[in-house]
């Protein structure tokens, strides 16, 4: 080119190499009080009241632990389809809105621990058929989990349910888990009652394949078993559970229910004629004093 034209040409490829880079921070720019590095985004530990908008699109692991987070807005992974590590722990979430994680197929460790989270509905993790890892411990409100809260996961690894507030858990919760090695259950308050039994009986035929906390898991109540650990309990300690009502049972609840019932009549027919004794002899001595 001609050295007229020189300036022109430089002045061009200046301009598609800015619009180049503005391209690209557009689409990885980092959130402020955040460190973004090789698909890594940090925004862990800096007192965040509300989630950072505007993440990277190809963020694989998002790190937003030790904050004061109290919700996350409906849709807000939608467009982070690469996502693979979630880390929530240590905020101040109450619940997480219906379809966080339609679009995160990948997303496999998830990290809710220390949280205020009271229950787990059954759509929680709806379409996160690639999770291996949930960590629910440390919620101490934690006292219901739906039985198919985690339905469809059958990639499910490690479960952590660990000190919350649960005193009962659905047989149904876990049967669909086929890849479940690891699950933890203890420091919650469990009620060993006849509700508990099919858990139990699941938990004894699965502790070979399936390591728990057995030393931390205790019963809470009935006040026979407090204190007892939740892997001891065995058949007969559910005997009473299964006690059936034979042909001479009913026959003598039938008689003690006559029995009662022609004593209550008896009873109510002497209170009325002592009642009416009384209401004769107090009008008689009425009449003598006149």
């Amino acid at each position: 080119p001609s050295p007229s034209g020189l300036p022109s040409t430089l002045l061009l490829v200046s301009l598609l190499l800015a619009a180049g880079v503005m391209h690209s921070d557009a689409g990885t720019s980092c959130p402020v009080l955040c460190t973004c590095h090789n698909h890594v985004v940090d925004c862990s530990s800096q007192r965040l009241f509300s989630v950072p908008p505007d993440l990277p699109m190809d963020t694989q692991n998002l790190s937003l632990a030790h904050n004061r987070i109290t919700a996350v807005p409906p849709g807000y992974l939608t467009c982070y389809m690469e996502l693979w590590v979630l880390d929530l722990r240590n905020n101040s979430l109450m619940e997480l809105p219906p379809g966080l994680f339609l679009h995160a197929k990948r997303l496999a460790h998830l990290d809710l621990s220390y949280n205020n989270l009271s229950h787990v509905p059954a759509d929680m993790f709806q379409e996160a058929h690639g999770l291996v890892h949930i960590d629910l411990s440390h919620n101490p409100w934690l006292r219901r989990v739906h039985p198919q809260a985690f339905q469809g996961l059958v990639q499910l690894r490690d479960l952590d349910l660990s000190f919350g507030g649960l005193a009962f858990l659905s047989l149904e919760a876990l049967e669909g888990l086929p890849g479940l090695v690891t699950l933890q259950i203890g420091g919650n308050p469990w009620v060993c009652g006849c509700t508990m039994e099919p858990l139990l009986k699941w938990l004894r035929n699965r502790i070979q394949r399936c390591t728990a906390d057995s030393q931390l898991a205790e019963c809470r109540g009935p006040p026979e078993v407090e204190g007892a650990p939740l892997f001891s309990l065995t058949e007969e300690s559910f005997k009473a559970c299964h006690l059936t009502l034979t042909l001479d049972d009913y026959l003598f609840i039938a008689f003690v229910g006559f029995v009662v019932s022609i004593a209550s009549v008896a009873t109510n027919f002497l209170l009325g004629i002592t009642a009416n004794c009384c209401h004769r002899w107090s009008k008689a001595s009425e009449e003598e004093e006149i």
